[in-house]
């Protein structure tokens, strides 16, 4: 039980990380899509090929056009992230907390 307890916390851990980072790019794209900058024109198309594929399925859900034009899918998106962080982190991580201890967990 302490490698299966142990491997969930690790994959908690790079969970978290990896949720965390797709959301700071998710916003740093939602704040480069309000400003032309440049210099950081190489950095948005990066961004651009990162996130739309996720913003995309997003905008099928809520269409702009039945918005007024106003592109909702960023906060639909990092809402979602929000919630897969607290809530499968939080429980992988509870889970592996009680295998480590010992205590049996049911479902």
């Amino acid at each position: 039980m302490i490698l299966l307890g142990s491997t969930l916390a690790a994959l908690a851990k790079v969970l978290h990380v990896v949720l965390r980072v797709y959301l700071w790019l998710i916003i740093f794209r939602a704040v480069l899509s309000w400003v032309y900058v440049p210099s950081l024109h190489q950095a948005g198309r990066i961004l651009y090929r990162l996130t739309e594929p996720v913003l995309r399925q997003a905008r099928r859900l809520v269409p702009p056009a039945k918005l007024g034009g106003l592109d909702i899918s960023p906060i639909i998106v990092g809402l979602v992230i929000v919630f897969l962080d607290g809530f499968l982190v939080d429980s992988l991580t509870l889970y592996a907390h009680r295998l480590l201890r010992g205590v049996e967990v049911s479902f």
